[in-house]
Parts: C-alpha cells; sequence; structure tokens
C-alpha cells in the first residue's frame, strides 16, 4: 500500500496552501479563499480521496463526532433495525459515526453500556427501543446531550421521538371501515406492551365514532396465536373483517382462514399491524406501517441541530404512522358465503 494521502498533498494538486485545504475541508473557506480555490480544493480532494484527520480534527474541537447508541434488543434483534440504519445513514451525512452498544434488555447492562460510551467521549447519547416502551435513564445518561427513540422518559427529562400508536389504530381501523365493514373483530396483543393499549383507543374511537360495536379478542403475537385464536373467531363470530395485533397474527389468520375455505379477500378481509417486510409484501397484506425510519432519521437530525446550538423540544414527538394498502382487504361478501 502506498502512504497515506496528506493536506499538503491535497495543497500541491490544488495549487494552493496548506492552510487554505485547511480552512475550505472545515467549512471555514468563504471569505478567505476564492470560490475557484475552493473548487480546485475539493476536486483535489475528491481525486486523492483524501479525507481529513478525524483523531487531530476532535483535539482541535474537543468533539469526537461520535454518537453513542444503546439499544434494548434492536442491534442483536430483527425488529425496528430501520431506526439504526436511518439513524446511521443521517449521521454520516454529517460525517458523525455511531457507536452501538445491545443490551439485551438487561438493566445492568443498559449503565454499564452509558459508562463505556461515556468513556469513549461520544458527543451524545441516544437510547433506541425495539417496542415502544417507558424508559428511565440512568443518571448518567443526562451527562450529555441525550435523547431517546421509540421509548418514552416517564420522568419527562429526557425528550422521547416514537411512532403515533393511537392513530395507527385509527389507521388500522379505517382499513376496514371505509370499504364498508361493519362486523369487524380486533385480535389485539397482550396488554403489557404500551402500544396495544394506545392502539386500542384509536381504534375504537373510529369504531365509536361510526356507531359501532368494538369488538375485541386478546390473542399473543405469533403465527400460532393468528391461527388459534384467529380460527375459534371465524368459527363463532363470523366477522366480515379481522384486524390483527401483527402482521404474524395476520398471517396466522390467513392460515386458519384458508382451513375453512374462506377466501381473502373476497370472503375475509385481514389487516396487520407492522408492515413486516418479511411478510406484509409476500402475503398482499394491507397493514399499518411503524415509522422506523422517521424515527430514526428526525432523532439523529434533532440531536446533531442540538449540538449546534439549537434548544430540543419540550414535549415529546410522536411521528404518524401510515396504511399500506394492498390486496387483503376489500369489500364483505355476502353474509350467505358459509351456507
Amino acid at each position: 500500500m502506498g502512504r497515506k494521502v496528506t493536506a499538503r498533498d491535497v495543497a500541491e494538486l490544488a495549487g494552493v496552501s496548506r492552510s487554505a485545504v485547511s480552512m475550505v475541508l472545515n467549512g471555514r473557506g468563504d471569505g478567505d479563499v476564492s470560490p475557484e480555490n475552493q473548487e480546485a480544493i475539493r476536486q483535489a480532494a475528491a481525486q486523492l480521496r483524501y479525507r481529513p484527520n478525524s483523531v487531530a480534527r476532535s483535539l482541535r474541537n474537543q468533539a469526537t463526532h461520535t454518537i453513542g447508541v444503546v439499544t434494548d434488543s434492536v442491534a442483536s434483534g430483527t425488529y425496528g433495525g430501520a431506526m439504526i440504519a436511518a439513524a446511521s445513514r443521517v449521521a454520516a451525512e454529517h460525517d458523525f459515526l455511531l457507536l452501538v452498544v445491545d443490551s439485551h434488555k438487561d438493566a445492568q447492562l443498559e449503565q454499564d453500556a452509558v459508562d463505556l460510551l461515556q468513556a469513549r467521549q461520544c458527543d451524545a447519547l441516544m437510547f433506541v427501543a425495539e417496542g415502544l416502551v417507558p424508559w428511565q435513564p440512568p443518571a448518567a445518561f443526562h451527562d450529555d446531550p441525550c435523547l431517546l427513540v421509540n421509548a418514552f422518559d416517564p420522568s419527562g427529562r429526557a425528550l422521547g421521538i416514537y411512532g403515533d400508536e393511537e392513530q395507527g389504530g385509527r389507521e388500522a381501523a379505517r382499513l376496514v371501515l371505509d370499504r364498508g365493514h361493519r362486523e369487524v373483530v380486533h385480535l389485539h396483543g397482550t396488554t403489557d406492551v404500551v402500544a396495544v393499549g394506545r392502539r386500542i383507543a384509536g381504534y375504537r374511537q373510529k369504531f365509536e365514532a361510526a356507531g359501532l360495536p368494538v369488538r375485541l379478542v386478546p390473542c399473543g403475537w405469533e403465527i400460532d396465536d393468528g391461527w388459534e385464536v384467529g380460527g375459534r373467531v371465524l368459527d363463532e363470530q363470523q366477522p366480515t373483517a379481522v384486524v390483527c395485533a401483527n402482521d404474524r397474527v395476520a398471517a396466522g389468520v390467513h392460515l386458519a382462514a384458508a382451513q375453512r375455505g374462506l377466501r381473502i379477500p373476497e370472503d375475509l378481509s385481514v389487516v396487520g399491524y407492522d408492515d413486516d417486510p418479511s411478510l406484509a409484501a409476500q402475503l398482499g397484506l394491507s397493514t399499518v406501517q411503524i415509522p422506523f425510519d422517521d424515527m430514526g432519521a428526525q432523532a439523529m437530525r434533532t440531536l446533531l441541530a442540538h449540538l449546534d446550538g439549537v434548544p430540543l423540544p419540550t414535549a415529546d414527538v410522536e411521528l404518524p404512522s401510515r396504511a399500506v394498502v394492498r390486496r387483503s382487504v376489500a369489500a364483505p361478501a355476502a353474509r350467505g358465503r358459509r351456507g
């Protein structure tokens, strides 16, 4: 390998001084370096594939250009990774790097992760949760600029950015109500999950506004739950539509419907939640998309702006969920479909 390219190499190729290269590549060239020379420096840096020395810059600016991220299980799991990916993309656009530590939902590991990231002199800290949760940050978490993603601080000290789950419940209801369904059952997830209560509240608002009964049936979160509970509902209540706790439950309802000779959506409409990339599109499932990408991107933009002196919002930020319409929902069939 050849030697590392330096700022002096860029200066020689561009025909300018070494100090001019430093000013331009650190964003301080306007007023001191002509536009023509600024462009020459950028072209020379690109041609030589030169990047400024981040360690030296950190010593000058007293900043490491790193953001420490603690996750409960996002980094080691398969759910919610879009939050980290979006945050990383925005950070890279501003020449920041993420350092991510997964706690596996262990409170002591969370504390250890915060200590580790602070020892690395990260400029700011984020906590990112797989699903919407209350999270009480360790006291040390507040020593640096910080915020929570897909989580909220019950004490209100740390800003939270998360999806509007109540609005998501309304969107799920709208998917079936707008197609004329009136006999609908909602298989909701376990109520120990914060999002479930919020989704039910939004769902209830839409049905009560339409003057329709709210038919709620407790369910789990897996395909087997959708198959077992959904099958029982199809036999006992014979709805024209089923709104599910998530896309895995919706997949189970698909299986239960097929066993009973019911076609989706001709005989039964099914709505999921999450827009799971491994299920929803493949099933043609109408669902509600949790704004993981928006949460990660907006959280990072908010945190970087704060590092530049912009005050953080004074209240938690809820981002809208959106309905994704596919082929699993249609107008209700005639009631004689089983006889």
